[in-house]
């Protein structure tokens, strides 16, 4: 029995056979052309070869990891498209006059070169990005079509050097059992779908293992970073029961999954689902676990799906087959949150030294009657369909709110006079982000129906970390005391005036998380659709006044892993869902 270690990011446990994942083998000669206009038009044959093939694994990621996740193939068709990429191809394939390969492969080299000598590991990442899309073409341009993926025929743990984001998604998502790779890091595309696809996964791994014989049995524990090899029984039967112990845990909160969230002192929690689009997946997975509404309805996905500005009645269907599907739960809607790590390619932004500090949410909006009002109208008009209710992403200050505020009414009445039906009265709501927001709670309240709380940049705001940088993912944290002091701060500002707070960022499905928030008194919890089942069947066990208790306890601590072992000792079940 073999032990290797590495960093789990994918939690779980899986029993299964190695599979030996080598890429196909890309190899190719510099050749001088004697008609560069000619090989120029190959390369952009191949490019137009490779964005289709790009679209159809869009398509299928759509289906199988939903919408948000699949966005990652957007950077990837973005990468694509980059016209100094292009320029700079059609630029070595004219002066230098050499093949297509050749020249895609300098070109794109150096722009790999850059990231991998920036400090930052979220950008080294990057450049795997890149080369998976290069590589992509040349394997048009070289006709190879072999896939060892292919030769994947029973469920395995995917042991590689490396993984791109294509070669899972070139893979059976059922024959999947787990990934194990020696490079890659935490905020790598490839780490980012594991989860997705909720099977563990192991990065950073030792190299020696690429040596494992394929069929050799593996316990893959993506809890502890570890993987076993040739486990001797004992070792196998307790990851089975463990695995058992899970699976039970699993099935009870799925099987319960429509009973209503309330803890043992009879307090009621809403929990809701947060969802990226209409698609019949993303609606079934957030009814059939239960979900008692839809949190956060990301819309920039609509817009990130579309090669051109979605027009009114595009989106009026859209949003409204989301109000139809839930009824009279809930569903709100976030106007569009562009600006930051999400661009639209057809919307000519200005470039920014520090965009998620710039032009971005409602300050984008705002700054674009026309589309903004587009949206509007749609959602005012979807409205009268079920339960629809508007909230505007990264609020500063109240001033923003009633500029947003105006237009929804100018929108109003604008249908009003063409004859179209809409929501007479919709509630609206904001995203609390920004900690000028949150400290000024009590002041935002009076402008609107409802707070949801964003924590993932809340956090980043909070404590001067980007998110995507995992060299500083022990500061970007939001179970810091100092963003949990700013949670506590919108609650109370909110419930002064009657109004209802959420939390809709990857905090609210945190199983250590989740009684400080109900201690806190949030009202609502809205995440990825399949945690819902189980932060249900959490909040039953709890006892609201204890978690009062609690989270007074942890907001007077000064690490995030304070938090975390003072939240575990007290509550030692919740260990069970981690």
């Amino acid at each position: 029995m073999v032990t290797y270690s590495g960093i789990g990011v994918s939690r779980g446990i899986s029993i299964a056979p190695v599979f030996q994942f080598v890429a196909a083998s890309i190899k190719f000669d510099t050749v001088q052309v004697s008609n560069p206009e000619q090989e120029w038009k190959r390369y952009q044959q191949a490019v137009q070869v490779t964005l289709g093939k790009l679209e159809k694994i869009y398509e299928k990621a759509v289906l199988e990891i939903g919408t948000d996740e699949a966005a990652i193939f957007h950077a990837h068709i973005a990468i694509l498209q980059d016209p100094e990429l292009n320029d700079g191809v059609q630029s070595q394939i004219m002066d230098e006059m050499v093949n297509a390969e050749s020249a895609l492969f300098e070109v794109s080299e150096e722009y790999c070169a850059m990231l991998e000598e920036i400090d930052d590991e979220y950008l080294k990442e990057r450049a795997v990005d890149i080369r998976d899309v290069r590589n992509g073409v040349l394997k048009v341009l070289l006709g190879i079509v072999d896939d060892p993926a292919c030769q994947l025929n029973v469920p395995s743990i995917i042991v590689s050097r490396d993984l791109t984001p294509s070669d899972c998604l070139s893979m059976d998502r059922h024959k999947m059992a787990g990934f194990c790779t020696i490079e890659g890091g935490a905020t790598s595309h490839t780490t980012i779908l594991a989860r997705s696809l909720g099977v563990p996964a192991l990065v950073g791994a030792d190299a020696e293992v690429i040596t494992i014989a394929s069929c050799k049995e593996v316990i893959l524990d993506g809890f502890t970073g570890k993987m076993i090899v040739d486990p001797d029984e004992e070792t196998l039967a307790r990851y089975r029961l463990m695995q058992s112990a899970k699976a039970q845990i699993m099935q009870k909160a799925q099987s319960e999954a429509k009973k209503a969230a309330i803890t043992l002192d009879n307090h009621k929690v809403d929990v809701f689902a947060n969802i990226g689009s209409d698609s019949a997946d993303d609606l079934q997975s957030a009814v059939s676990n239960g979900a008692e509404g839809v949190g956060l309805l990301r819309t920039e996905f609509i817009y990130l799906d579309c090669t051109k500005m979605p027009d009114e009645e595009y989106q009026y269907k859209k949003y409204a087959a989301v109000a139809e599907a839930f009824g009279d739960k809930p569903v709100i809607l976030r106007t569009l949150d562009i600006g930051g790590d999400k661009q639209l390619p057809y919307l000519e932004l200005p470039y920014e030294l520090n965009p998620f500090l710039g032009v971005r949410g409602l300050r984008l909006c705002l700054r674009n009657i026309p589309l903004f009002k587009t949206q509007l109208r749609a959602a005012l008009r979807a409205g009268q369909h079920g339960n629809l209710q508007i909230m505007f992403p990264m609020v500063t200050k109240a001033d923003e709110i009633r500029q947003a505020r105006a237009l929804i009414n100018e929108c109003r009445q604008e249908l009003i006079r063409e004859g179209k039906p809409c929501d007479a009265k919709i509630e609206i709501g904001i995203m609390i982000e920004i900690p000028a927001a949150a400290l000024l709670a009590d002041r935002l309240a009076p402008e609107v129906d409802f707070f949801s709380i964003g924590t993932n940049d809340l956090s980043q705001y909070t404590l001067a970390v980007d998110r995507t940088n995992s060299t500083l993912a022990n500061l970007a944290n939001a179970y810091d005391p100092a963003v949990l002091k700013l949670i506590q701060s919108v609650v109370q500002g909110a419930h002064a005036y009657g109004k209802i707070v959420g939390v809709c960022g990857e905090l609210a499905g945190e199983p250590l998380a989740i009684p400080i928030l109900v201690g806190l008194g949030v009202d609502e919890l809205s995440m990825n659709p399949s945690v819902v089942p189980l932060t249900k069947q959490i909040i039953r066990r709890l006892n609201m006044k204890d978690s009062q208790v609690l989270a007074e306890k942890v907001l007077l601590l000064e690490t995030p892993s304070d938090v975390r072992a003072v939240v575990s000792d007290a509550l030692p079940f919740l260990q069970e869902y981690s």
